[in-house]
Formats: structure tokens, C-alpha cells, sequence
């Protein structure tokens, strides 16, 4: 047995179905394409859905891929055991309705023995136990001993997913020896015990199972397989653990250096390394995909990923951020296989760099969290801290509970771990039943039951079509004709209507024949047929009916303009803010475009002025617009960018601008960039970390919007009766006025907060050695309460007070204690809680300073009651201890 390297298997693999007339493809985006069951590819098949469902046409019936994926149920285990990991790599080959059992099993045998040359006494298989044709196979035809084929149950050895297709599958075992086994007699393929491994699972999909949960043989059976990449690596290079293979132990290696520890030596540290060395590899190519850090979806996936290999870095000493050198090491060793995160590197290390920072500022947060409950606990002569806010400093700040287990006993404090567990789990429970069960994986919208149909496009070069109705869809069923009032689906053999694609909207426009008009409202696609979302205006439409297509030829115009447009404007911002900037998303609609785009920090309004400027030259530069199809890898050869979300065939469509832009695209354009006419920037902001947004608009809308802007400033110059020429003059001149008559006000509340000062040191009421002081202030803010707050301190020496203002929606509020206030049992944090709770709000803060607000302006006497007898009960609190 060879040690080859993991990408020696990844390319022999790939090479070898080559051989067997399968189309190699390259590795799907981490982001599933239409796919709301998913968050993220989870599998070798899991891209290929389409395919299987007959939703899309495969471009070959054999397919190889080695697909990227990322799996998090099991990310607490990650680092602490040989082979969880939440990124991982899937060799797989699959057959739709072409090969199978026959075929698929020799394959792989010739696969592991020839090529790999795996010792074939230490094989292994399992199968279904009503799978009698996989064990012909497997011991007449490749010649397994009967006693190496091991029959297991439908839990073990049977696929499948609430209905739809599924099957029987077989498994691959390899055994690594009786040293590695459990020494239990009953020790085999199956037993939990590091001894027989599995490596590749064969799944035979060749049932159709129904609602009634009846299995009915499918016509086309298929086939899909799944081989992970590291776990073949251990096997081939005999180590113990995933992440001793070579190209995870480079990785492993570079992180030991920066935390200047050496892997191996010391078992909390070598999970530490682990666990950063399995993240890194994740969040590399989730960012390279274009997944951003977020609160939500697979946004929060990467985030929690992020933060999870910081604070181990932080477990190793490592103080600063790190983690954006070590996609240095990734890209090194995965580069190769994955050329684009070459190009994305400084996109991808800015972006890791970004989210590290802010947790940074998050973990020091929690760290004064953490610190307020040292000291309550010890006000209280407690020594315990609330499984609850252990768990809060987890979940809302990031804090592992070792972290806050040893920050804690410094000051002789435990955690009680049983309230954390309950606190940890009881999320889990929310999180399992907060995303519903999909059983849809591989059921069949109503289109796919339509069989072969597909719709030609022709609306590149055409605005119009005589064409064919070949089916029409009402409330989800196929019908044969619609009436006056329906609103329904109808499915044309040829049709100029552009369907919903690349942030492009579908087309409008109207079908229609001598008795027939139907509104077009919208088209969209699904595999190969163009659906109209459609009104039946007059007549009735049937199919079979032959009829005439036309779209909304000044509605496409404008989008063309609009698209043409963003492209002008990608290449401007990658000009103008740098190569990193890369297209995150867009809409092209009739009216206007929206443009999303990775960049760190928000764009000035003289780089805006700058991008807007240079689109506008590119126009009336008159360029030419030319498209043309050729081959994906020539394409990218000659400079098209490609986009992150987006999946190409072998033959794409390459939309250039002269020599200025080169995308690949699918959508409609102008054929010269004078058409477009103007271009305008209506906004810019931010939808995420590192994304930012711009909106604009051409053509006659960008004239409309000026047209509007010039109102506006006619509209201000007749209210301040002067030239517009002048206006900015003007309301500086207005500001200045303003500002004066601001610091008037000022002044006067600082006289008048004197005075009122003075009037609530006489109404102090003194308890325990403490002045108290708890009132309501008309027309201050939270800074003119504090302000007056610090006056008093000063006046009473020893002091709790608590101040509220009424504002137009809300009531603010404010507290303030002297520290020997505070080291009498004071902590203004949890009076100002309460307090706010009492006015239907929140609040809180430290012991000495606190402030919130409350919604309810009919309860400010009541809450203020309320800061009353929660300070006295501190200081009895206190007195007792």
C-alpha cells in the first residue's frame, strides 16, 4: 500500500471515473443553490439534487466530483476525537439513470485494489440483507469471500429521506488491525471500536418510496457515492488521526508555530490545535464562497466557527489575531485543488481579519460582564455563579466554560455546570424544533411530473415567437385550458421571454392569438422549461394552442441598461476600491439595479463621485457590447470573472465590454454602452460584514432623479428666499445660529441643573449612612441626568441616586452610587434593571453607574417607588452580612 498524499487521492479518484466516461466537475459552492433544505452542502450529492430529481438535465450522465462540505452537529467533539471534523472533502461518481450495481461495485473494487492498491485481504464489505443481486455481485463478479460480506439492516445499510428515491446501499470497510480493535469476541464491521473503517458508502437508488410508505422500483435507477477524503488519507498514510495526514498536519503545524507549542506533547492543547486547524479550512472556503459572518443562517455558522477557533487561539496564549495568517497555510495546501482561493486569499484574510477583530472587542466586553458578577457574587457573600450567566457568557459573548471557570477561580468562585447544561441544552431544543423537519428532499414539484417537456429560448435576438402551449398549470395542477380571470402557468415550446436569472427579473409582455390575450406578469425557469406567470385577459387559452409571444420590448430596454450598467460598475469599484472587491449579488429590474459587493469599510463620497464618474465616461466612450459562448476553462484563461455563487456547465456566455470588462453572464445587454445614457448612484450602505450595497439607476430614471433633486433645491431656495447658488452659504450661516443658541441652552441647564441640585440635596432622605436621592426631571436627556448625577455625588459624599425623564415615547433613566455606596451593598445595575422592567423596558449597567429606558410614560412614579425600596432592601441585604 502506496502513502500517497490527500491530493494524490483526490486527483487519481477524479482521473480514474474520468476513464469510465464520467464528466469531471468541479466543486460546488459551500451555498446550496435552491435548495431551502440545506444551509450548507453537506455532501457529495447534496449539489446534484436537480439531477436526481429530474428537475435539471445533468450535462452527462456520469459525473465525478470531489466536493467540499461542511457539517457542524458534531463541532463540540471536533479536536477531542481522531475523526470529527466539520470540513471535510467527498470523492464521489454518480450515474443518473445510467450505470448501476453491476457497473458501480467492480469499479470501486478496481478503484481500492488497482489504483490504491489497498491489501484486499483487509477488506471488508457490508449490504443490505435483501440486497441478494449487491452480494452476487460483490462475491460471484469481483470475488469477495462470503465471510467478508457482512448483511446489516435497513438502519445500517439502507438510504433513504422521508419519501422519494432511495435504495439499498453497500460500504466499504477496511480493517487496520487486532491492535486497533475492542478485543470483544464479537469485534467487526459495524462495532463502534477504531478497528474496521469505513471509507466509501455505495448507495443503489432504485425505489421510489410513497406516501403510504410502499416502495415501488424506479425506471431509471442511479447511483451516488461517497468516499471522504481524509478518512481514505489516514488509511493510505497509516496514521492514527485525521489530522496527522499531510495536508492537515502542514496546516496543524503552522498554528503550533504561531502559538509557539508543540503538537503532541500536551493533550489540551493538541484540541486546541485541532480545533483551529479544522475551522480555519471551513471558514476559508465559506468566505471564498461568499458567505458572510452574521446572527443568522449560514452566516452564523461561519461566525461560530470563527469565534470558536479564536478562543482557542486564545486558550494558547495567542493574544492577538491569527487566524487570517493561518488561511496563508490553507491556501498553500488546498490551492492547487482549489485554484480560486488563490485569487481570493486578500479577500478571504481581510474579511477573517475583520470578524476576529470584533470578537476581540466582544470577548473584552464579556470580560466586564464577568467581572460585575466577581463582584455581586462577593457582595453577596456567595460563591457560586448562576449556571444562566455562565451559559449568557457563552452564548451572547463567546466565553467556552473553561474560560469562565478560570477566570472565576482566581477569586475562589465555581460555576454551577448543572444550571449551564440545562441552560445549553434547552438552546439545542430550540434550535432543533425552530428549523422544521424537511421530508422534501426529493419530492417533485408539479413541473418536474411534466416529463421531457423543455422550453427553447430565443429571446437574445428576439422580441417575439410563434409558439406552442404545451402545458398550463392552475393551483398547482396541470390542466388543459384557463379561462378569463385565471391567473395560471402557461409552458411554451419556443419563447422570447427572459426567465429570472443572475438578479435579473423575467420578462413582461403579452401571448395572444385571434381570440386569445394573456397578460405576461413575470417568467421564471425550472430545469429546462420557461415558466409565464401569466392573466387570462380574454378568451380562453388551451393547450396545443398555437400563438404569438411578444415581450415588453421597453421593460427589457431598461433592464439591459441596468445590467450593462452593473457590469460597468464592477469593474469601476475593483479600479477605484481595489481587486478584493468582488460582486456578492445583485437585482436588475426595469427601474433600477442593486449592486452588492465585498468591501471592509464604507465608500467615501469621493470614491463614489469617482466610481459614478468613471461608469459615466465608459458610456459616452460608446464601447461595444459583444457576447459570445466558448469553453468555461478558455474563458477564464482570457480574464471573465467569474462570480462566487454561481455554478458554470462546460460552454459558458462571455459578456465583454471592449477591453475594458469581461464577465461571464447570462443575462440581456445593450449592445453599445451609449444606450445606456446615464448612470446614477441613488445610495450606498452596508448589508453585512465586509458587504457593502450600492443602488442606482439610468437612463430616463437616472433623468427623473435629477429632476427631482432639482425641485428639492428650488423648493428649499423659495423657503429661504435665496439663489440656489447660495444656499449652502446660507444654512452654514443657519448652523452657526443654531449651534449659539444650542450652547445658550446649555448653559442654562447647567444653572438651572445647579439650582435643581440644590433642591433635591434638601430632599435626600438619609438610610443606613447612604443619601438617597430619587426623582423625576422634565426635559433632560441621559447625559444632562448624569451630569446633574455627578453634582449631586459630590454634594452627599455617600450616595444612591436615581433619576428619571420623561421624553416623548419613552422615559430615561439614570443611576448613580458613590463607592462607598457601592461597598455598602449598592449596585445601581440591578436597581436600574428593575426599575426599567417596572416601566415595561430594560436596562442595567456596573454597580456605580446604570442606565435604561421605559415604554410606559404612566408608570414613571411606580417605577421610581420601585428604585426606593430596592435600594433599602440592598442595605439590608448588606447590614445582614
Amino acid at each position: 500500500m502506496e502513502k500517497l498524499g490527500m491530493n494524490e487521492i483526490r486527483e487519481k479518484f477524479l482521473s480514474f471515473f474520468e476513464s469510465k466516461g464520467h464528466l469531471r466537475l468541479p466543486s460546488f459552492s459551500l451555498i446550496p443553490k435552491n435548495d431551502k433544505s440545506l444551509l450548507l452542502i453537506n455532501s457529495g450529492m447534496a449539489p446534484l439534487k436537480p439531477y436526481f430529481t429530474g428537475k435539471e438535465t445533468p450535462p452527462s450522465k456520469r459525473i465525478t466530483t470531489c466536493q467540499r462540505c461542511i457539517r457542524t452537529p458534531d463541532i463540540e467533539r471536533v479536536g477531542k476525537t481522531a475523526r470529527h471534523g466539520t470540513f471535510f472533502e467527498m470523492l464521489g461518481n454518480f450515474s443518473f439513470g445510467d450505470y448501476f450495481k453491476k457497473e458501480a461495485i467492480p469499479w470501486a473494487w478496481e478503484f481500492v485494489t488497482e489504483v490504491l492498491k489497498l491489501p484486499i485481504e483487509r477488506l471488508w464489505v457490508s449490504i443490505y440483507e435483501q440486497d441478494d443481486e449487491a452480494f452476487e455481485i460483490w462475491n460471484k463478479v469481483v470475488g469477495l469471500p462470503t465471510e467478508r460480506i457482512v448483511r446489516m439492516g435497513k438502519e445500517d445499510n439502507f438510504w433513504e429521506i422521508g419519501t422519494g428515491p432511495c435504495g439499498p446501499c453497500s460500504e466499504i470497510y477496511f480493517d487496520r488491525g487486532e491492535e486497533k480493535g475492542c478485543g470483544k469476541p464479537t469485534c467487526g464491521v459495524g462495532c463502534d471500536c477504531d478497528r474496521f473503517i469505513e471509507f466509501w458508502n455505495l448507495v443503489f437508488t432504485q425505489f421510489n418510496k410513497d406516501e403510504q410508505g410502499n416502495y415501488h422500483p424506479l425506471p431509471h435507477p442511479n447511483i451516488d457515492t461517497g468516499m471522504g477524503l481524509e478518512r481514505i488519507a489516514t488509511i493510505m498514510q497509516e496514521v492514527d488521526s485525521i489530522f496527522d495526514v499531510d495536508v492537515i498536519r502542514g496546516i496543524i503545524e503552522f498554528v503550533s508555530e504561531i502559538a509557539g507549542v508543540e503538537y503532541g506533547k500536551d493533550a489540551e492543547k493538541n484540541v486546541s490545535l485541532r480545533v483551529i486547524t479544522d475551522h480555519i479550512r471551513g471558514i476559508t472556503f465559506m468566505v471564498s464562497d461568499g458567505i458572510l459572518s452574521s446572527n443568522e443562517g449560514r452566516g452564523y455558522v461561519l461566525r461560530r466557527l470563527l469565534r470558536r477557533a479564536a478562543r482557542h487561539g486564545k486558550l494558547l496564549g495567542i493574544n492577538d489575531t491569527f487566524l487570517h495568517k493561518v488561511v496563508d497555510s490553507v491556501v498553500e495546501h488546498y490551492g492547487e485543488a482549489y485554484p480560486e482561493i488563490i485569487d481570493r486569499k486578500d479577500y478571504i484574510k481581510r474579511i477573517v481579519k475583520l470578524e476576529e477583530e470584533r470578537f476581540k472587542e466582544t470577548i473584552d466586553q464579556g470580560l466586564a460582564i464577568l467581572e460585575d458578577y466577581i463582584n455581586e457574587l462577593k457582595a453577596q457573600g456567595k460563591t457560586v455563579l448562576e449556571g444562566s450567566k455562565a451559559f449568557k457568557l457563552y452564548d451572547t459573548y463567546g466565553f467556552p466554560l473553561d474560560l469562565t471557570k478560570e477566570i472565576l477561580q482566581e477569586s475562589g468562585i465555581t460555576v454551577d455546570e448543572e444550571g449551564y447544561s440545562k441552560e445549553l441544552e434547552e438552546q439545542r431544543i430550540r434550535a432543533r424544533s425552530s428549523r422544521k423537519e424537511d421530508n422534501s428532499l426529493w419530492e417533485q414539484d408539479i413541473y418536474s411530473t411534466l416529463g421531457d417537456i423543455k422550453t427553447k429560448f430565443i429571446g437574445y435576438d428576439n422580441y417575439e415567437s410563434t409558439s406552442k402551449v404545451v402545458a398550463i398549470v392552475k393551483d398547482d395542477q396541470i390542466v388543459d385550458e384557463a379561462e378569463v380571470g385565471d391567473e395560471v402557468s402557461v409552458i411554451l415550446d419556443v419563447t422570447p421571454f427572459y426567465a429570472e436569472s443572475g438578479g435579473q427579473i423575467g420578462d413582461k409582455g403579452v401571448i395572444e392569438s385571434e381570440n386569445v390575450l394573456v397578460r405576461v406578469k413575470d417568467c421564471k425557469k425550472v430545469g429546462d422549461k420557461f415558466i409565464h406567470i401569466v392573466n387570462i385577459e380574454g378568451g380562453i387559452i388551451s393547450v396545443g394552442d398555437e400563438v404569438k409571444a411578444r415581450i415588453d420590448v421597453t421593460s427589457r430596454m431598461n433592464a439591459a441598461r441596468n445590467h450593462t450598467a452593473t457590469h460597468l460598475l464592477h469593474k469601476a469599484l475593483r479600479e477605484i476600491l481595489g481587486d478584493h472587491v468582488h460582486q456578492a449579488g445583485s437585482l436588475v429590474a426595469d427601474d433600477r439595479l442593486r449592486f452588492d459587493f465585498s468591501h471592509y469599510q464604507a465608500v467615501t463620497k469621493e470614491e463614489l463621485k469617482a466610481i459614478e464618474q468613471r461608469v459615466n465616461e465608459k458610456i459616452y466612450e460608446n464601447l461595444e457590447v459583444e457576447i459570445e459562448e466558448k469553453p468555461y476553462d478558455d474563458a477564464i484563461k482570457e480574464g471573465a470573472i467569474a462570480l462566487f455563487s454561481e455554478k458554470y456547465g462546460d460552454k459558458v456566455r462571455v459578456v465583454k465590454i471592449d477591453d475594458y470588462s469581461k464577465e461571464l453572464c447570462g443575462g440581456t445587454h445593450v449592445r453599445n454602452t451609449s444606450q445606456i445614457g446615464l448612470f446614477k448612484i441613488v445610495s450606498e450602505s452596508a448589508v453585512g460584514a465586509g458587504l457593502r450595497r450600492i443602488e442606482a439607476v439610468t437612463g430616463l430614471q437616472a433623468i427623473k432623479y435629477l429632476e427631482d433633486k432639482e425641485e428639492i433645491l428650488k423648493k428649499v431656495s423659495d423657503l429661504l428666499k435665496v439663489p440656489e447658488k447660495e444656499l449652502v452659504s446660507k444654512v452654514e450661516n443657519l448652523q452657526q445660529i443654531v449651534k449659539a443658541k444650542d450652547k445658550e441652552i446649555e448653559q442654562l441647564k447647567i444653572k438651572m441643573g445647579v439650582t435643581l441640585s440644590n433642591n433635591l440635596v434638601k430632599s435626600a432622605v438619609s438610610l443606613d449612612g447612604v443619601k438617597l436621592v430619587v426623582s423625576k426631571i422634565e426635559d433632560y436627556d441621559s447625559d444632562g441626568l448624569k451630569a446633574i448625577g455627578d453634582i449631586l455625588k459630590d454634594k452627599l459624599k455617600t450616595a444612591a441616586i436615581v433619576l428619571a425623564s420623561p421624553a416623548e415615547d419613552k422615559i430615561i433613566f439614570v443611576g448613580m452610587a458613590t463607592k462607598d455606596a457601592v461597598q455598602k451593598g449598592i449596585h445601581m445595575g440591578n436597581v436600574i434593571k428593575e426599575v426599567c422592567k417596572a416601566a415595561e423596558g430594560n436596562g442595567g449597567g456596573r454597580p456605580e453607574m446604570a442606565q435604561g429606558t421605559g415604554k410606559n410614560l404612566y408608570k414613571i412614579n411606580e417605577a421610581l417607588n420601585k428604585a426606593l425600596d430596592i435600594v433599602k432592601e440592598q442595605l439590608k441585604s448588606w447590614q445582614k452580612t
